[in-house]
């Protein structure tokens, strides 16, 4: 059984001073383009989430069939986005994801529960790692 396992990042808060938050290195893929990013572990968030730049950096085009929908997160603001489909690689796996491709780069990069979460076990231990068990 693979482990794969992710230090905390320490980041500054507003609110907090310095907190420790938990991100996954992962590698992001459309065909050929492969992009490796560290996207915070986010167990609220239904879906994962890319930035305009990301999904430029991976070839994904808008086409007509595309449906443009909104998102909204803490507060009152949305984001324009559109439902994608590539690889995530965690560890040796590849994972077949749906991800929503926001049109803007004011957006957190976020590793959302569709398509990835049933496939582990995920463990935040202790404020120091993120754990990946199968």
């Amino acid at each position: 059984m693979e482990k794969i396992e992710f230090a905390f990042r320490k980041e500054q808060s507003g609110l907090f001073g310095s907190i420790l938050r938990p991100v996954a290195r992962v590698i992001l893929i459309n065909g050929g383009n492969r992009v490796p990013e560290i996207l915070y572990v986010d167990s609220g968030a239904d879906v994962t989430l890319i930035s305009k730049s990301i999904g430029d950096l991976l070839g994904l085009k808008i086409t007509q069939r595309d449906q443009f929908q909104e998102i909204k997160g803490i507060g009152e603001r949305s984001v324009a986005m559109v439902v994608k489909k590539i690889h995530i690689q965690i560890g040796t796996q590849t994972i077949p994801s749906r991800i929503s491709w926001a049109l803007t780069e004011d957006v957190p990069l976020l590793l959302g529960r569709v398509d990835i979460f049933h496939l582990f076990h995920i463990t935040f231990a202790k404020n120091q790692k993120t754990l990946f068990t199968e």
